[in-house]
């Protein structure tokens, strides 16, 4: 009728809106790891759950679908499609998930974040059972709520961090890496190890580095900032995107690599094309995961960026034990079965989240009791990686993920190492002089690239045509593999 509002532009008011509110919650739990007393707990879980209970809301506002059925979709763009897409997508979740269980999802993520934090300082697992089993029976409500007839519950959950993937389909593609790394890592274990960096590397001197880094490949100071905490992250969009590192006064790659690896999540959240719509949003966590993977590894552990990184190194460090370029280069890339992922080398980081993958479906489905988690995680890190964990901080409680209800997320790491392989193989076609750029750290065309390809394009395409539209080639693991075995056959004489 003439005068009443139009359905798409009160849509995407309510889009907005509810995005808004979701940005207010990533803050509150940012500040909860980063800047939160320790009494301020119990407070801050009853303020997840209380704005957990208001997205949930919005989300399932019943106007959405009546927008939604007045909107002529025949004369909108693929952007405003997506949009609509995302917000019927939804609202179809929240209908079917109650809203006390939203709830008490957000509240238990808090907690459970809080004492999994003290668990880990304590390297006490059981101090953590608790938590994480009421975590998993949410998840499990969650799923229960979402899952079809027969479906596996763990879908559910994969499905709200890569959308459209399938936890059978993803394990063949993920398990396609095992022989490649297995393989490689035998030819490299007669070989002589590269001489590791010694010494003292003050915290201050390798914050400031981190922020020379960071500022230098792109992220904008004047839309972020940087924190330490336990385990680092990257949070927000737009004009607001933070990211966090941790220090270690014995090695500063753990922080310069954190913050890298961080850098990437950020540069794509910076990028986006707009901060509240759904349909400018990341593709999938493994799209998000390729781009903080390309800038750690691709491009901060490339020989090129040693040239850089070594004068960098001295001028806030002073003189290194390593003799130069080429010797920074093998240390930062050493192979070795270490135990902490984060840490891990590019030839074992994905035997790592075979490892939590496997584990966290098994919780989901019943077969692997909370209780007996320890137990399997080491007995499989032996199996694996033919060493015994000699603590849970260095197995159970070293990621922060199950603790704050993310089941589904590891395999997007996995991921994103094949699909940023696949990006490298493609970029190095269109700037053949990326190494000179690289060297000298000026690398705005490259974050150019990735700004075209990938963070203009929001969440249009589901992730799969989205990488091959980018590189001209169907993601697979063969890029991956055949990265790895160029880089490691030169580091080590294979």
């Amino acid at each position: 009728m003439s005068g009443q509002p139009m359905p798409l532009p009160q849509l995407l008011d309510h889009l907005k809106r509810t995005a808004a509110l979701s940005q207010v919650a990533g803050l509150i739990s940012w500040d909860q790891e980063t800047m939160m007393p320790t009494d301020g707990a119990a407070q801050r879980a009853e303020q997840a759950g209380a704005i957990a209970t208001v997205i949930h809301a919005c989300n399932a506002d019943p106007r959405v679908p009546e927008w939604i059925a007045e909107i002529d979709q025949g004369t909108l763009s693929p952007f405003e499609l997506r949009n609509i897409a995302e917000a019927q997508r939804a609202y179809d979740r929240a209908t079917k998930i109650p809203s006390r269980l939203a709830e008490e999802g957000a509240r238990a993520a808090s907690e459970g974040q809080r004492l999994w934090a003290q668990a880990r300082e304590e390297k006490d697992f059981s101090m953590f059972v608790p938590a994480l089993r009421r975590n998993i029976e949410l998840k499990r409500d969650e799923a229960g709520c979402l899952a079809a007839p027969g479906a596996e519950l763990y879908d559910c959950l994969l499905d709200e961090f890569e959308p459209g993937a399938r936890a059978a389909e993803l394990l063949l593609m993920l398990e396609s890496l095992r022989p490649g790394l297995v393989a490689l890592r035998e030819k490299i274990a007669g070989k002589p190890a590269p001489q590791p960096l010694t010494g003292h590397f003050p915290a201050d001197a390798q914050l400031a580095l981190a922020k020379t880094i960071a500022a230098r490949i792109g992220y904008n100071f004047e839309a972020g900032r940087i924190d330490t905490v336990v385990h680092p992250f990257c949070s927000g969009n737009g004009g607001d995107v933070r990211i966090t590192t941790r220090t270690d006064e014995a090695d500063p790659f753990n922080c310069l690599y954190s913050t890298i690896h961080e850098v990437g999540h950020a540069l794509y959240a910076q990028g986006a094309p707009d901060s509240y719509l759904p349909a400018a949003d990341y593709c999938s966590m493994g799209v998000h995961e390729s781009q903080s993977r390309f800038w750690e590894n691709q491009i901060g552990r490339s020989r090129s960026f040693a040239d850089w990184l070594y004068p960098a190194m001295e001028g806030a460090f002073g003189e290194l034990s390593l003799a130069g370029p080429d010797a920074l280069y093998a240390a930062v890339n050493r192979v070795h079965s270490g135990f902490i992922r984060t840490e891990a080398d590019e030839v074992h980081y994905n035997l790592h989240i075979l490892l939590r993958f496997g584990l966290e479906r098994d919780l989901i489905s019943g077969a692997l009791d909370v209780g007996d988690l320890e137990e399997a995680w080491n007995a499989r890190f032996v199996c694996d990686f033919g060493e015994t964990v000699p603590d849970p901080s260095f197995g159970v409680l070293q990621d922060v993920h199950w603790s704050i209800g993310l089941f589904g997320y590891f395999p997007t790491y996995s991921l994103g190492n094949i699909y940023s392989a696949c990006l490298d193989r493609a970029m190095r076609i269109d700037l053949p002089d990326r190494d000179a750029m690289i060297r000298a750290a000026e690398t705005q065309p490259i974050l150019d690239w990735m700004r075209e390809k990938i963070h203009v394009k929001g969440r249009v395409l589901p992730a799969p045509q989205l990488i091959e539209e980018a590189t001209g080639e169907k993601p697979s693991a063969e890029p991956l593999i055949a990265y790895l075995e160029n880089k490691f056959s030169g580091l080590y004489d294979l």
